[in-house]
């Protein structure tokens, strides 16, 4: 079967602006529906899935990914019809009567979140594909799917933890035989993930989108400062389970809507909310690791718990909260599990290849392997990469390497004098994180790297941290894990040896640890080729590895793309396979 999965809720914006005017921009992403993506699966294994950002720009988008299906049936040479059937993340049909007790709920439930909704995008972005090949997968069971069927395993524990899908927050399951039974699911008002999201608002950030900086800034707090907040806010039942009662204390559907008694409580017992534009202070720095504590402490109690009551030693994971790699790193260091799997692509976008998945999990014709490094996204060839030059030969000149080797040891030599590149090369990633085909490279042993990349190519917040890409065969050299350990997918932190802290400032946090990403030659060779060309001049098989994007926008999915953030950034050099392009106006020899 060929099936494509989407992400996303069109609608689910509009809806808020059009009943909730005037509210701070910010406020509109508390909301469902946002990264919308399309995956397809064929007989059971994912060939293509990017986000639709990557294609119109717009980060976070919550449109109908239109574009993203039409890469993706390009990618397998497939025309719409030969799709057999389109899955959606969300179901709410379950709950279509909770919604019809009120004028605005009814409506958001017809103009958002029915089947009827979803139809009428069907036919007005995919004129003609059949209505009755269009399913709706329930969002934690696409979630949980996205996870299961790419473990590897035929038996695992496999927990989601997010805002929200259609009424729960968090939901476990036990993945065994090609099924998916839950164990237990924690309803949307007790959500960890709404908490984190509400005081992410509080901290002067985007709800639903910031919540990575928190994870960055709580290192240099001190969490007992609010500590005895937390505990009396989030309260562990001895079943596994957590309540938040404050999550529940709005009344009215404006206080719903926007959660405005939780943020006043916020306020009255906390501090007064942070303007995004003024400084942030030690008290903004201390809740923020107040709250980073409380969410590594709820992660481990509820994992913890069906570890016990289940006996599993696996344990698989997704859903947006599943991104944050401090309470990944405290979960693998905890001994509860033998091996744990966080699905890459573990934010809503994910749901795509959840959906689909889950509808082949029906059909009995899942593979289930473990998930590679998902380079699922669109690659360029090199007519388009030299149309890309041309089109911006007034601005830029052109270095082309015979292959691969001399072009890593051209890119090796610029990193060991002290050069920021940026690197370009296959097929895009699939998730957040850019895993060595859309990156920034740089030498994590300098100390100004790090304010440097910041300040001049990101564009972002001093405070927060880069990471690391090391070979596989040097990761337990420089940090601390067994040898041959694989952290393939930058989504959980580990601490940099001790010896070694000093030596690698770039990368290294203030809490000494780092976001490590390990590359072997299976998993990315191109890649790995230059990490070894690295080690041949700076001694050490790693670069600082950051997205090829700057503040606001999303990866650069296209060559022209990739030239012209380039352009617009302090980026020394940029590799596009196999030439090194430099600035016209002060280009040098080097």
């Amino acid at each position: 079967m060929n099936i494509i999965g989407i992400s996303g809720l069109e609608n689910s914006v509009a809806f808020k602006k059009e009943h909730w005017p005037g509210l701070d921009e910010r406020e509109y992403r508390i909301s469902q529906g946002h990264d919308s993506a399309a995956a397809l699966v064929i007989d059971g294994v994912c060939v293509a899935a990017a986000a639709e950002e990557r294609f119109n720009r717009k980060k976070h988008c919550a449109g109908f990914p239109v574009q993203a299906i039409e890469y993706c049936l390009k990618e397998a040479g497939l025309e719409l019809n030969e799709v057999d059937e389109l899955a959606h993340g969300f179901d709410y049909s379950p709950y279509a009567r909770l919604y019809s007790t009120g004028i605005l709920s009814a409506g958001r439930y017809s103009e958002v979140y029915s089947r009827d909704a979803l139809l009428g995008l069907v036919r007005n972005k995919l004129p003609g594909y059949p209505e009755d090949r269009v399913f709706q997968v329930g969002h934690h069971e696409a979630h949980a799917a996205s996870a299961a069927c790419t473990s590897g395993w035929d038996d695992c524990l496999t927990v989601v933890v997010d805002g929200m899908g259609e009424a729960e927050s968090a939901s476990v399951y036990r993945a065994r035989d090609g099924k998916l039974d839950r164990l237990r699911w924690v309803p949307v008002h007790d959500s960890i993930g709404i908490l984190y999201s509400l005081i992410t608002l509080h901290l002067g950030f985007d709800f639903n989108s910031d919540e990575y900086k928190i994870m960055g800034l709580a290192p240099y707090g001190d969490p007992a400062r609010f500590r005895a907040f937390f505990r009396d806010t989030v309260l562990f039942d001895a079943d596994g389970s957590f309540r938040i009662p404050i999550l529940s204390i709005n009344r009215t559907p404006g206080e719903r809507e926007n959660y405005l008694a939780t943020r006043r409580h916020l306020a009255d017992q906390l501090m007064p909310a942070r303007d995004p534009d003024s400084e942030i202070t030690q008290e903004h720095r201390d809740l923020a690791a107040s709250l980073q504590e409380c969410l590594d402490q709820t992660i481990l109690h509820l994992c913890g718990s069906y570890a016990r009551s289940t006996g599993q030693r696996r344990l698989a994971m997704a859903g947006g909260v599943a991104l944050n790699c401090t309470a990944n790193g405290h979960l693998m260091r905890s001994g509860m599990f033998d091996e744990i799997y966080i699905q890459p692509a573990a934010a809503d976008d994910g749901t795509s290849l959840g959906a689909a998945l889950a509808r082949a999990m029906k059909a009995g014709e899942v593979r289930n392997s473990r998930f590679p490094v998902p380079y699922l996204g669109p690659g360029y060839g090199s007519d388009r990469i030299e149309a890309a030059f041309a089109k911006f030969k007034e601005s830029i000149t052109v270095e082309r390497f015979a292959d691969l080797e001399q072009t890593c040891a051209k890119a090796a030599s610029l990193i060991a004098q002290g050069h920021v590149l940026a690197w370009f090369r296959g097929r895009m990633e699939f998730g957040p994180r850019a895993l060595g085909n859309r990156s920034i490279i740089a030498d994590p042993g300098r100390p100004e790297m790090r304010d440097r990349v910041n300040a001049m190519v990101k564009m972002r917040e001093g405070f927060r941290p880069f990471a690391p890409a090391v070979s596989i065969e040097q990761v337990h050299t420089w940090f601390e894990v067994t040898p041959g350990t694989e952290l393939p997918y930058m989504i959980v932190t580990v601490d940099v040896r001790e010896e070694f802290r000093d030596e690698l400032p770039a990368i290294t946090h203030v809490n000494g640890s780092a976001r490590v990403q390990t590359v072997s030659a299976e998993s990315n060779c191109a890649f790995h080729t230059l990490l070894k060309a690295v080690g041949t001049t700076t001694g050490r098989q790693m670069v600082l590895n950051t997205s090829f994007n700057v503040k606001g926008q999303p990866i650069v999915n296209t060559p022209e793309e990739a030239i012209e953030t380039f352009l617009g950034t302090g980026i020394d050099f940029l590799f596009l396979d196999n030439a090194m392009v430099s600035r016209r106006c002060c280009s040098k020899r080097v």
